[in-house]
């Protein structure tokens, strides 16, 4: 890909974790207690080579410098990671009690964010150690913590989905009839790396029935001529997501696919013109919805219209009615309705798009019409 793409530095990564730490005291919080998963990578650059039941805890408070407590084996690979120059290590050896020396850390009787990932085993950990503290998940308190997205952020996304783009463009040109879905699966996966993906998360082909199923892992079963196929697949590249969807017909679509998709495609657009900074999350769900309800198949869509993406696929904030977030420049997110016949066939549109101070940009340049495939 063309795009450049800068290497976030200690500095990058000690900006991250001093407005995390003010946000939390924004949102009422003594600090933020991060575990490995997404919000540690973030936050420092660190993916422990292995998730297992040895506590690791990184330690944010307002005003404080951030402290990374780690078992001692894995020391070195802390230490190796980029964030690593914005933060003081501390360790533990096997035999020890790791609650204790997280304890150390923190302040009983206050109140942390937790992220998400968090092991039950070492929320209860801490709780027996520091009685009296409470935690509240990220997402309760904290869900815009990574929704908004830097230049060098966007940047990855923009390759990421120029990637599932081209991925997209060499898809339609292989065989589909006569062969299993799991077989055109495999070559969605083989051309998303070869066109950059490190990592390939999903390779969704629903064909004729199977795509009335949105979260169909492709089988068996064998792609027949009139099929309607749904290819919805991702992964990261350069670490940051990518996700798109189209529909697909073997051979010339029936009239009915034609109306369901010119129906989909409509609330697709609809949802993107209403892409503006200050409008709630929900409302962009409640355009898409409208059109389709409208067109009478609103019990046919199922699922929400989008979901926030960065360092993950899937990620707050959440198009879908009742989240009140409202839109601001720099979130990215998708935008994916669907119409979905159990037994028959489905159809879903989806781009990644992020809001602009006017506006909304989409990722994804694809086509929005049915690509005919042999």
């Amino acid at each position: 890909m063309t795009t450049d793409i800068t290497v976030f530095t200690t500095e990058t990564f000690a900006q991250r974790m001093r407005r995390a730490a003010d946000d939390a005291a924004a949102a009422g919080l003594a600090g933020l207690l991060v575990t490995p998963g997404p919000d540690l990578v973030w936050l420092t650059g660190y993916r422990p080579t292995a998730i297992t039941e040895r506590l690791t805890l990184l330690v944010l408070r307002p005003g404080e410098d951030p402290q990374l407590l780690v078992p001692v084996l894995e020391r070195p690979d802390a230490e190796a990671a980029a964030g690593a120059g914005a933060l003081t290590l501390h360790d533990w050896t096997d035999g020890s009690d790791p609650y204790t020396a997280a304890a150390a850390l923190l302040r009983a009787g206050t109140a942390f964010g937790i992220s998400d990932s968090a092991w039950s085993m070492h929320l209860l950990g801490l709780q027996r150690t520091l009685p009296g503290t409470s935690y509240a998940s990220f997402t309760d308190r904290m869900p815009m913590l990574r929704a908004v997205k830097d230049a060098d952020e966007l940047a990855r996304l923009a390759a990421a989905g120029a990637a599932a783009d081209a991925t997209y463009g060499d898809i339609v040109n292989v065989a589909f009839a006569g062969r299993r879905e799991t077989e055109v699966a495999a070559d969605l996966a083989r051309l998303l790396r070869e066109h950059g993906h490190e990592q390939v998360d999903f390779t969704v082909v629903g064909s004729g029935p199977n795509g009335a199923n949105p979260h169909h892992e492709a089988g068996e079963r064998t792609i027949e001529e009139g099929d309607a196929v749904v290819l919805d697949f991702g992964g990261l590249m350069h670490g940051y997501g990518s996700d798109t969807t189209r529909t697909v017909t073997v051979g010339t679509p029936s009239a009915e696919v034609r109306e369901v998709h010119a129906i989909v495609r409509e609330a697709q657009q609809a949802a993107f013109e209403a892409v503006r900074p200050g409008i709630a999350c929900q409302e962009i769900d409640r355009v898409a919805r409208r059109v389709i309800t409208d067109a009478g198949y609103g019990p046919q869509f199922i699922h929400r219209t989008g979901h926030g993406i960065g360092i993950t696929t899937h990620e707050p904030p959440y198009m879908v009615e009742g989240e009140e977030q409202r839109l601001v420049p720099g979130m990215c997110f998708s935008i994916e309705p669907g119409i979905y016949l159990p037994g028959r066939f489905g159809v879903r549109i989806e781009d990644i798009v992020t809001v602009t101070e006017d506006g909304g940009r989409r990722f994804n340049d694809t086509d929005h019409d049915i690509a005919v495939v042999g």
